[in-house]
């Protein structure tokens, strides 16, 4: 396959390569003989004053960078100097409201973002103006300075906990307008992190038009990614995106698009095949994380990154193809939902059919016996999907109709939501949340919709049952979703 070359910033390594060769050679221990010679001819004064200063020069030696198998190191920032590095970093500053409904405003103060034990720190600022609530952050960024296509990024950091807060480690391209803007232009969201659901990290690319998103998380159990330092990477490819935590796999991408609407869609792998740089921030409230309250404690609101390294591998294979959507088949009896009629008591936390899943304070548990799936809810949460039994991978074409039925009671009288989604085409609805009433008896439920939109291999069916006045159970069985000739 034709192999291209991709231009790397070296100079920087050639430097780093001498100046640790220097380093190794005056490590080597001296001679017997030497060291007889100093001996006798050094006072044991002499000896001690210069102690303190052969510390202090290893205390000021640079950190050694791992140095990765078939990745060179094109730049790195290991924050260990007093200010921040503006070879590297510049401010990005904001007025509140710039994006997602936040509330922050981004400055260029070093109150909100400053170097401290060898550590960038983002810290959010919970301040008044005109008698009201008002917040700082900072957000920083390497745009024009370190820019690069295709590699590994390594970033290690703690994240503050906290409702509202939001921090991230993202890129986006240099030239935002060569494919168009957001969500056109592409972006990776290397790390991203709720402050009131400190235990789960998100990796996601953004792109296409309409927007598309695929998005991985990573749990952690008996601890928090606001307990302690975790790292953080993707690996960038012409053809595939892989993101890691701690080293572990979590998430792997390589189909994506661009295109301008009414247009056709750009060659693949468009529009990850330009310059990107990093960026990073701590941003307060949004529509995603939702605004801080009486709980947020905006004295240690600070985000806190130990170091971030770029690698490069010598060459990258450009001659890459999009790979085929593969749709799942539907069963011998035309059911598009896999395990509808619940015969199997599957793992609900496997990503696997069917799924059970928590956010914004639901809480709660879903299990099946006897060809029912029953959802047992302790908190209802601040959101309808606080609560949410889903399933993904549905298969849907454009231009076809298809039903939707199933069976549901509950313990109490009390309404839930039901819609087919788009996961990855930007959360649009092919039905539209519907909202409606179960009671103590058995009802069947059936609602037609028409694919509209282009073909979808990974539609999701979700039951939401969050932030609606009631946690009664509920019982469901004889899920389908099926063609209609």
């Amino acid at each position: 396959m034709k192999q291209q070359n991709v231009k790397r910033l070296l100079l920087t390594v050639g430097l780093c390569t001498v100046m640790f060769a220097t380093t190794g050679c005056g490590n080597k221990e001296p001679e017997k003989q030497t060291e007889e010679v100093v001996q006798e001819e050094v006072s044991e004064e002499a000896v001690e004053e210069k102690a303190p200063v052969a510390e202090e020069a290893e205390t000021e030696a640079e950190p050694e960078v791992p140095q990765l198998d078939g990745y060179d190191l094109i730049w790195n920032d290991e924050f260990d100097g007093e200010a921040m590095d503006e070879s590297i970093w510049s401010y990005e500053p904001h007025e509140p409201g710039w994006t997602n409904e936040e509330l922050q405003e981004y400055t260029e103060s070093t109150d909100n973002v400053f170097l401290r034990d060898g550590k960038m720190v983002i810290k959010a600022i919970k301040t008044e103006k005109d008698g009201k609530e008002y917040y700082t952050s900072g957000k920083v960024k390497t745009q024009n300075k370190q820019d690069f296509l295709y590699g590994k990024v390594v970033a290690s950091a703690k994240v503050p906990q906290g409702q509202g807060l939001w921090p991230a480690i993202w890129m986006m391209p240099t030239e935002e307008s060569y494919y168009g803007q957001w969500p056109k232009c592409g972006e990776i969201d290397i790390m991203e992190v709720l402050g009131n659901q400190v235990d789960t990290a998100y990796g996601t690319i953004h792109y296409g038009e309409p927007h598309g998103e695929q998005q991985g998380t990573y749990v952690l159990e008996g601890s928090t990614f606001a307990d302690d330092f975790h790292e953080y990477s993707v690996e960038w490819e012409p053809g595939e995106m892989r993101f890691y935590i701690d080293g572990n796999l979590y998430h792997t991408v390589n189909d994506w698009f661009t295109a301008v609407s009414g247009e056709d869609e750009k060659p693949y792998p468009a529009p990850f095949d330009q310059t990107f740089f990093v960026q990073m921030n701590l941003a307060v409230g949004g529509t995603w994380p939702g605004n801080p309250d009486e709980t947020t404690d905006f004295d240690k609101a600070e985000f806190e990154i130990d170091y971030v390294r770029v690698y490069q591998k010598p060459e990258y294979d450009t001659n890459v193809e999009k790979p085929k959507k593969e749709f799942r088949e539907a069963t011998e009896d035309g059911n598009l939902i896999y395990n509808g009629d619940f015969a199997q008591a599957e793992d609900l936390s496997d990503g696997e059919n069917w799924e059970f899943l928590l956010f914004n304070g639901g809480k709660g548990s879903a299990a099946i016996k006897d060809g029912v799936m029953t959802i047992t809810s302790e908190e209802e949460g601040t959101e309808d999907y606080s609560v949410q039994l889903v399933q993904a991978k549905v298969p849907l074409i454009k231009g076809k109709k298809y039903k939707l039925s199933f069976d549901a009671s509950a313990a109490e009288e009390r309404d839930m939501i039901t819609c087919v989604s788009a996961p990855t085409a930007g959360w649009i609805r092919y039905l539209a949340d519907t909202e409606f009433t179960v009671t103590k008896d058995w009802q069947t439920f059936t609602f037609d919709f028409e694919m509209t939109e282009k073909d979808d291999e990974n539609g999701r069916l979700e039951f939401n049952m969050g932030n609606n006045g009631s946690t009664a159970e509920i019982y469901i069985k004889n899920v389908r979703i099926e063609e209609v000739q």
